[in-house]
């Protein structure tokens, strides 16, 4: 047996080796998809609101910018959970609801979740400047679809909308209108959901 063969041989051994000692796991098999059924039963007071979709559903790839100018993509976020939040400056609910969409960030971001917010159609620099700075958000930074290409490849008609975004770019929970995103039930919710209760 040649060098090359044996360890072809020898790797497929191990590949066997751990696939019985420790499941398909072991040898890097994509994550479960997400059990829709599962998600809607971890719903709780306003979460209830909260559309789960029964199979997921891909993000649009239009382009953001933030408020320097970059260019930015949704793919960016890939290998988190995100809460994708569109938003407005001259939307009241969209106002009412963003310091605890801050306050979410700051207790929840980190490697494996992030609050990404997108502000929607006009929304000069220095209005979203003011706000920020008038009820004192400072865990966010907002991209801009300012001709309101992702919010149109991704159907959003009406503001606040808030999606749930799984780590690998789909859109598996949608919520129109407001709510109180540092609420124990929506923490408790989206807890479950970075830890795996919806698979």
């Amino acid at each position: 047996m040649t060098l090359t063969r044996a360890i072809a041989a020898g790797a497929l051994v191990l590949a066997a080796v751990l696939y019985f000692a420790f499941g398909p796991s072991a040898i890097d098999t994509p994550p479960a998809p997400v059990d829709s059924t599962a998600l809607k039963n971890l719903r709780r007071g306003q979460m209830m609101k909260l559309a789960v979709h029964d199979a997921p559903k891909k993000v649009g790839v239009a382009e953001l910018t933030d408020t320097s100018g970059n260019v930015h993509r949704l793919a960016e976020f890939e290998g988190k959970y995100i809460l994708l939040n569109f938003w407005a400056t001259w939307c009241a609910p969209c106002r009412a609801e963003m310091p605890s969409l801050d306050a979410l960030q700051k207790n929840l971001g980190g490697e494996d979740f992030e609050v990404v917010i997108v502000a929607t159609g006009r929304n000069p620099a220095p209005a979203i400047a003011g706000f920020f700075d008038e009820v004192k958000i400072e865990h966010l930074e907002t991209l801009l679809d300012p001709k309101q290409e992702l919010g149109g490849e991704m159907g959003v008609f009406g503001l606040p909308i808030t999606m749930i975004v799984d780590p690998e770019g789909n859109e598996i929970a949608r919520m129109r209108g407001d709510a109180d995103w540092f609420s124990e039930d929506a923490q408790a919710f989206l807890k479950a959901v970075i830890a795996g209760g919806g698979s």
